[in-house]
């Protein structure tokens, strides 16, 4: 669908902010796709945008919706695995495996067949079966040694779902060859890798920071803004496949 000049240079100004704030302020991210979505709902490309910015916040039914319509638009099934990870963010694993064993799934290119598995093993751990998530996992793509750009996710997952059965060495191993292949930093294989070494982290700032100075005020340093850790991502969850 072609749009008049001006309105297209509105919409695809807001797309470029939603593609800029996607992984770092989703919310405003989300803002921006909406303001695309009312000036125009019919393209293919806004729907999608805007279905990855509700994904991104974890407004799954939303996020569904905006990538069915985007797939009825352009008959793409690009879009099927994040559809199936929506399905688990509802709470319907069952209905992400179902998708997973449909034939949409033979059509994607490999990555897409890459993240279905991770998706589908996801929703395995989300029904408890974590033997048969590792089995799900376990593929030439996880065997290869060839680094490819879900290389790290998918052995990232292996070792998460070989640590959840209680197989800690081989799970460290396979923390291990992710982080090998992850040179982006694309998970925290490297902190996962530490915890089962038993490594602690210490403030270098030492505890004299947090002590009171000499005329009985708190030091500048405690409780600054941004002292909160960040949470450790899981590549099982939601979102995160």
């Amino acid at each position: 669908m072609s749009l008049p000049k001006t309105l297209a240079e509105d919409v695809a100004r807001n797309l470029v902010m939603v593609a800029r704030l996607i992984d770092e302020d989703p919310e405003e991210a989300y803002a921006y796709s909406r303001i695309a979505l009312r000036l125009a709902s019919r393209v293919a490309a806004v729907r999608e945008a805007a279905g990855f910015a509700a994904y991104a916040t974890q407004k799954y039914a939303e996020a569904l919706a905006e990538f069915r319509a985007a797939r009825r638009m352009t008959g793409s099934v690009e879009l099927w695995p994040v559809m199936a990870d929506c399905e688990r963010g509802l709470g319907r694993p069952e209905r992400a495996m179902a998708m997973a064993g449909e034939p949409e799934v033979q059509k994607l290119d490999k990555a897409g067949q890459v993240e279905m598995r991770l998706v589908a093993a996801g929703a395995r751990r989300d029904m408890g079966q974590i033997d048969a998530a590792i089995v799900t996992l376990q593929s030439p793509e996880l065997a290869s040694n060839s680094i490819q750009p879900w290389t790290p996710r998918l052995r990232y997952a292996y070792a998460d779902a070989l640590l959840e059965a209680g197989r800690e060495d081989e799970a460290r191993e396979w923390f291990g060859k992710a982080l090998e292949a992850d040179k982006d930093g694309s998970t925290d294989a490297s902190d996962r890798l530490a915890e089962l070494d038993g490594v602690e982290f210490v403030d270098a700032l030492g505890d004299d920071d947090e002590d009171e100075t000499e005329d009985g005020t708190v030091d500048a340093h405690e409780g600054a803004p941004g002292d909160a850790a960040d949470q450790d991502e899981r590549g099982d969850e939601p979102g995160k496949a």
